[in-house]
């Protein structure tokens, strides 16, 4: 199925009286998929019980959304695995399946909707303004996630920074240790555009305003994960995932612009050379990885709505892997297409991390091609370490299918490419240094072309049913039921 543009009500996009947000989303959900949020009213400690129910009910195949009405410390209540799975990620992007919404990512990461500017009053998120000593991270329920994590973490932020020199706001989802009621951690990928801002902040000797914006349609974190070309354009991406304008409200301490339909904001700065160590924290390969001397962000402000919801992420679990997999396959996707038309499909498999690995299929035409194709997924995002590339005849999908054709389309002399010393995935624990030596930000990249030779080349015929036949065979006609 072809992927639609996303729009409000069939009208054109734009801003409308009642935007989005993530009531409205989960209001999406509960008509879609009415089993899958459910409530707990029975009060949990936000150290370990919040992710230890989730554990427990992953142990079962099970990943539903849950609100916490009780949370230990805080009266704010805790909304959880909202990203549980591709389902609810593509029901966010009004598409019914993950190839689906992989598409409509990459569409709308090349024509994304502007922003529009929301006056404070009429800002849900500024209904609650804390500064000065009010302004404690203690009011929270920020969840401390798995056994050895250095304490609590936010994980579910869509943070904004803003370059100084064109004032483009950039989104991008980091983590952020809680050090104490006004310090933060503020841990990014060295590759990613929110390290980028904040270097040159350090190199022009200046402080980094920054926001965190948690709760919101889940189109602002999907478009925080993408992987947009250049610095900024992911908030006016978020606008053209909903198929609305993104509102936006200037901040009340921080001369930045906030989503002003989010839940709760945290606002503050980043002093140039203050740094302090940070972590461990389990990260999305499902291991403790990224420790060091981190920059450390000052809280000047929290706003929230009146009645907010704290939305968080279950870290180093499959929401984890799920949130990030369809923006950041969008942005690869398009890539492959400039570098082959005739690429078909694509996924990056969850025994990958979502992250890692990266399977796409093509309609081969001229020896060489798989490797383009490699080429362009590797320069869209940094930490892919493995590229296969499968024919058009083969379902990426399908992961077995995809490793046959690796079994028997596959010659490692022939096929095999092996790029090293890249930049990667630095939260990889193989990761390396120049050195290689220390742990680092660096890879070594593999493609492996499991493509049959490009025609007229002669290769072995794949034995197959008639499809015609296969599709008229229909099993509720045939089978029945072995009685006794």
């Amino acid at each position: 199925m072809v992927a639609t543009r996303p729009t409000v009500n069939g009208s054109p996009r734009g801003a409308v009286a009642t935007p989005k947000n993530l009531r409205t989303f989960l209001d999406e959900v509960r008509a879609a998929y009415p089993t899958d949020v459910r409530v707990v009213n029975r009060e949990v400690d936000p150290k370990w019980e919040i992710t230890g129910l989730l554990a427990a009910l992953e142990r079962r195949g099970e990943f539903p959304v849950i609100q916490y009405n009780k949370v230990r410390g805080s009266d704010l209540p805790v909304l959880i695995s909202l990203f549980g799975n591709y389902q609810r990620c593509a029901l966010a992007m009004g598409q019914p399946d993950v190839w689906s919404a992989i598409q409509a990512s990459a569409e709308t990461e090349a024509d994304p909707l502007p922003t529009h500017e929301v006056s404070r009053d009429k800002a849900p998120v500024q209904q609650v303004v804390l500064t000065g000593d009010d302004a404690r991270l203690s009011v929270l329920p920020i969840t401390t996630h798995n056994e050895f994590d250095a304490g609590a973490f936010v994980c579910s932020g869509a943070t904004i920074v803003k370059d100084p020199v064109t004032g483009a706001h950039n989104l991008g989802i980091y983590r952020h240790q809680v050090f104490n009621d006004r310090e933060l951690g503020y841990f990014v990928n060295p590759s990613h555009h929110g390290n980028y801002v904040r270097v040159h902040y350090e190199e022009l000797n200046q402080r980094m305003p920054i926001a965190i914006a948690i709760g919101h349609h889940p189109a602002m974190l999907l478009a925080a994960a993408a992987q947009t070309p250049r610095i900024g354009g992911e908030l006016e991406m978020a606008g053209g995932l909903m198929g609305e304008s993104m509102g936006l409200v200037k901040a009340v301490t921080q001369d930045i612009m906030v989503p002003a339909e989010a839940e709760v904001v945290i606002e503050g700065h980043i002093e140039p050379g203050h740094k302090r160590d940070e972590g461990p924290f389990g990260e999305y390969p499902w291991y403790y990885t990224g420790l060091g001397d981190r920059p450390v962000i000052t809280v000047t402000a929290i706003t929230m709505r009146k009645d907010a919801i704290w939305q968080d992420i279950n870290a180093a679990h499959p929401e984890h892997n799920s949130l990030g997999m369809i923006p950041k396959a969008g942005s690869i996707w398009r890539r492959v297409l400039d570098a082959v038309p005739h690429a078909q499909k694509m996924i990056m498999p969850m025994s990958g991390c979502a992250r890692l690995h990266c399977y796409i299929s093509i309609k081969k035409r001229a020896d060489g091609e798989p490797k383009q194709a490699a080429f362009a997924a590797f320069a869209a995002e940094a930490n892919l370490k493995m590229v296969v590339v499968v024919d058009d005849d083969i379902d990426v999908f399908n992961e077995p299918e995809v490793l046959w054709a690796v079994a028997t389309r596959f010659q490692a002399d022939r096929d095999l490419v092996v790029i090293p010393n890249a930049l990667g995935a630095h939260l990889d624990p193989t990761a390396f240094d120049i050195t290689r030596l220390k742990h680092g930000a660096m890879s070594t990249k593999v493609i492996i072309d499991a493509t049959k030779p490009a025609p007229p080349t002669d290769f072995p015929k794949r034995a197959l049913v008639p499809a015609d036949v296969v599709e008229r065979m229909k099993p509720e006609e045939y089978l029945e039921s072995l009685t006794h």
